[in-house]
């Protein structure tokens, strides 16, 4: 005699209908690349054989398109006059190959540095005058 076994029905976001129904366990890859990327969130509707059901929602965020950076502007800022913006999307691209040209995004110096140079500069300027 076969054991019943539990029934588990997987959901894409609101979508009423399941995108795959499997008898618990389940073992399963989820391909983004078919999702746009944004906010997700994952339903996992479980049934027992008794005909008990339990829920289970999981968020989640694709991001498979090109990372995009942006220096000069934050989020919510209140700014005037004119800004000097930049702007890099760079993606993973072939993960055979890595490529050092636009995989990173260059960055301004920090003003903590700036100012670290200035008070290291004035301690070596003040030790040499006070030396000699």
């Amino acid at each position: 005699m076969k054991a019943e076994k539990s029934i588990v029905k997987l959901f894409m976001d609101d979508d009423p209908e399941p995108f795959a129904e499997l008898e618990a366990p389940v073992n399963f890859e989820l391909d983004t690349r078919r999702l746009p990327d944004g906010e997700h969130t994952l339903t996992i509707l479980g049934k027992d054989p008794a005909g008990r059901e339990g829920i289970r929602r999981i968020p989640f965020v694709v991001r498979n398109g090109p990372s995009i950076a942006v220096e000069g502007i934050k989020e919510d800022a209140v700014v005037e006059g004119v800004l000097p913006i930049m702007v890099n999307a760079y993606g993973r691209g072939n993960q055979n190959r890595f490529l050092i040209e636009g995989s990173e995004t260059p960055r301004s110096i920090p003003s903590w540095i700036w100012a670290a140079l200035i008070v290291f500069f004035a301690w070596a300027a003040y030790y040499t005058i006070t030396y000699f």
